[in-house]
């Protein structure tokens, strides 16, 4: 793909999330010579607006695309080498651009926590990218990068140790600061109403293993309803992004050969403390709506609310002998919108630069750039890893 004209093009560059992965490529890579990229949106004017306040450099081109036109979306898709699209909710905005790219070969990265949309596109291209050499890569924001790798991270040092992965991890967070994604909310609902044309989607939703090419695995603990961890000694609360992060979990390990053990169980729950307090803060989390305060896509956090955010999240590797192995992952950034819009330009850098033996095919962040996604995140994206002995 060397004929491309450039490496990457971010489309939905004039929306929230979309202007702030601009604004980290002019300020991490504007200046890099070697890294060349572009910005990608329906509006000229707001295109212009954005080149304008973020002082993006003449190098940058900017595409008029309409997610509804196949032949501008096609035009956009011949000129880079991946597509990185920050346009949701991806059921409503996505599948064009997606399917040009698998029609082309060309890379492609999101942000979607959509499972039923994403096990139809799975079903629908996943073939044909593996005939082109598309790779395409879900859920490369907050959802799921964090918890896909961090399991990813902690598995590959039990192994390391031990000679064989844990059979169960649980992961746990223990801090998470920031507003809650727009973006995300808009995609639940436009999951709750494509149930209603779509009944059969239910069975997606509820399957901790639908995106598992057909693998079905043990029985998972629930994680509906807040319990007492008894290793960790504290209450515990469901985790609203757990039933797309623990799909995301389990189709890694399907694809990386079962990497995690056929009998591997995972679970994701968010820490709320010890004692009477702590069990009266998780029935609360566990009955309330995270996202009911959620901003309107498009819209989002202040600068200063984004840097003040950040996020921690423990991962439980519970060993045959009783014994246990914990990591981290950590970011420095507000997880919903800051660290997002990082992790998802290291993605698609990831992929063009260091991913050259990588196959076609649909995949989720840990078996298509695995340890040279972890290098880069650690290294220019706020992310840190590490094992908690």
């Amino acid at each position: 793909m060397s004929d491309k004209s450039v490496d990457v093009v971010i489309y939905g560059a004039t929306g929230f999330t979309g202007k702030l992965v601009v604004e980290y490529m002019q300020e991490k890579y504007g200046k890099d010579e070697g890294i060349s990229w572009a910005i990608a949106g329906r509006s000229e004017e707001k295109l212009n607006s954005v080149r304008e306040e973020l002082k993006v450099g003449s190098n940058v081109p900017q595409l008029l695309v309409d997610s509804n036109d196949k032949d501008s979306i096609a035009s956009m898709v011949q000129q880079t080498k991946c597509v990185l699209t920050t346009v949701g909710p991806y059921q409503l905005y996505g599948a064009n651009i997606l399917q040009q790219c698998v029609i082309h070969g060309v890379d492609y990265v999101d942000l979607c926590g959509e499972p039923g949309w994403m096990h139809e596109m799975i079903n629908e291209h996943a073939e044909q990218a593996k005939e082109t050499g598309a790779r395409i890569v879900f859920s490369c924001g907050f959802d799921s990068i964090p918890f896909d790798l961090g399991v990813y991270f902690l598995q590959k040092e039990v192994i390391a140790r031990h000679g064989q992965p844990a059979s169960n991890i649980r992961g746990r967070v223990r801090a998470m600061n920031g507003e809650f994604s727009g973006g995300t909310a808009a995609s639940l609902g436009a999951t709750m109403a494509s149930l209603k044309e779509k009944p059969e989607l239910f069975e997606v939703l509820v399957n901790p293993f639908a995106l598992s090419n057909g693998f079905t695995g043990p029985e998972q603990a629930q994680d509906s309803k807040p319990i007492y961890d008894d290793k960790l000694e504290t209450w515990v609360a469901p985790f609203f992004m757990a039933p797309i992060n623990t799909k995301n979990v389990h189709r890694s390990n399907a694809l990386m050969d079962h990497l995690y053990g056929k009998d591997f169980c995972y679970n994701e729950m968010w820490i709320q403390g010890p004692g009477e307090e702590g069990k009266a803060a998780a029935e609360f989390v566990g009955s309330m709506n995270p996202l009911a305060d959620a901003p309107a896509p498009g819209e989002g956090p202040s600068k200063e609310s984004r840097e003040n955010g950040n996020y921690d999240v423990l991962f439980c590797a519970d060993l045959s002998d009783g014994s246990s192995l914990h990591a981290s992952v950590s970011g420095d950034m507000d997880p919903g919108y800051g660290s997002t819009s990082k992790m998802i330009a290291e993605s698609a850098l990831c992929l063009v630069d260091d991913c050259s033996e990588l196959s076609g095919g649909i995949y989720t962040p840990a078996p298509a750039m695995g340890e040279k996604l972890i290098t880069r995140l650690q290294a220019s994206a706020g992310l840190t890893f590490k094992i908690e002995d």
